[in-house]
């Protein structure tokens, strides 16, 4: 018996039960959905966090207090006090593969205008912050390099900040109040959006680090140091001579921890990228069970057809269908169950990937492989779940067969 002959008998038999094969196919359909749609939100969700860590800037590299353990007691970010501008200098002066560099003093305060007010997080830097994180000023300008030395009440906004507290008016050149303290805004920047931590990266206001430092915190460390290196593999290249650099500066022993983090961008986006992975890999093995349900549903269908049928499978080997024959019939029947259901389910995991990214704005990105992996799993489990039915039917003694009732 040929193929196409052997399709064609098999496609009659299922329709004989279009009810029961379509809610044999039901379980198949969920399960590449499933799978379709999930693996399409991780990867929706790490180009997301990728597209972050590009908007962070390029070649970049961080360096921040924190992580030493004075009194056996582990410290975290910016709590340790060692990180100071003469240590950027040195990193500036002492690295050549670091181009610029740019310090971070963080801090928070009501902010006030007007009537208006809103809570918000105060970074102090320099001039050069803004072109290391590819931060575009889209209206007046950054703080000067002056501005920064005379410690002047000068700053540049985020445009939620901008939001809250201006609406739709221009805030270049307006006066706003910090902790009571007046400051002029000479800059509104481009929206960022959020981050890959999924911080508001526009809910900041920007002042020198001087005044930060001597009119706002009451410090004279510096919690970050952002650097620009020259390319990206210098990024890279850059850690192990920063690291040795701030050890023999802060005087740390051989064997003593670091009081400082050292990470990059591609460091940043690797790691990323792994855990979205692991995370995608675990929420697609929880949605593959459906397959795994529904090839149960198969085997189970397909033992049912083989006993309803048992007189039939005896006419056919008495006029001379051989075992194999038998064998073909019935898996060829379970394997067009399992790709009608894996078809129609690729058609729902597209759509609901569609309706994801549309109704609730969560990034998709549809993965080709995703689709093709899951058209082959669902012809898999035809097989697998079909081969047992299948061997089963070919088996019968055609004498009983005849017999049955």
């Amino acid at each position: 018996m040929d193929f196409w002959n052997t399709l064609r008998l098999a496609l009659r038999a299922l329709a004989r039960n279009k009810l029961r094969s379509s809610l044999t196919m039901l379980g198949i359909i969920i399960g590449v959905g499933a799978v379709i749609a999930v693996v399409s939100i991780g990867q929706g969700a790490d180009a997301m966090i990728q597209q972050g860590i590009q908007n962070m800037g390029t070649n970049v590299v961080y360096i921040s207090a924190g992580s030493g353990r004075p009194g056996g007691t582990r410290m975290g970010y910016g709590a340790v006090k060692t990180l100071t501008m003469d240590d950027l200098n040195a990193i500036s002066r002492e690295i050549p593969l670091i181009k610029e560099a740019a310090p971070g003093v963080m801090s928070r305060a009501q902010v006030v205008y007007q009537n208006q007010n809103w809570n918000t997080s105060i970074m102090g830097t320099t001039s050069n912050y803004f072109p290391i994180r590819k931060w575009i000023v889209t209206a007046g300008t950054v703080f000067s390099d002056d501005e920064v030395d005379a410690a002047a009440n000068v700053c540049v906004i985020g445009t939620t900040v901008a939001g809250y507290l201006f609406g739709n008016d221009d805030p270049i050149g307006k006066q706003i109040r910090i902790r009571n303290l007046p400051f002029r805004v000479v800059g509104l920047l481009e929206s960022k959006g959020q981050s890959v931590m999924g911080t508001d990266q526009d809910d900041q206001i920007f002042a020198p680090y001087t005044t930060v430092q001597r009119k706002l915190s009451g410090v004279t460390w510096i919690q970050m140091i952002l650097a620009s290196a020259n390319t990206p593999e210098a990024s890279i290249g850059a850690m192990q001579p920063i690291t040795l650099l701030l050890r023999e500066r802060h005087r740390i022993r051989t064997g003593d921890e670091d009081d400082f983090f050292v990470r990059t961008q591609s460091e940043m986006a690797d790691m990323a990228a792994q855990t979205q992975l692991v995370m995608t890999l675990l929420l697609g093995s929880v949605a593959s069970v459906s397959l795994l349900v529904g090839g149960i549903g198969i085997m189970n269908i397909m033992l049912v057809s083989v006993t309803e049928r048992t007189r039939e499978i005896g006419v056919r080997m008495a006029v001379g269908a051989t075992e194999s024959d038998v064998q073909l019939q019935f898996l060829v029947e379970a394997v067009t169950l399992s790709m009608m259901g894996g078809l129609v389910g690729i058609v729902v995991g597209v759509a609901g990937s569609a309706m994801i990214n549309n109704l609730l704005a969560w990034p998709t990105v549809l993965s080709t492989q995703a689709i093709v992996m899951a058209a082959l799993f669902s012809v898999g489990v035809g097989v697998f779940f079909g081969y047992y039915p299948a061997r089963k039917a070919a088996q019968l003694d055609p004498i009983e067969a005849l017999r049955y009732e």
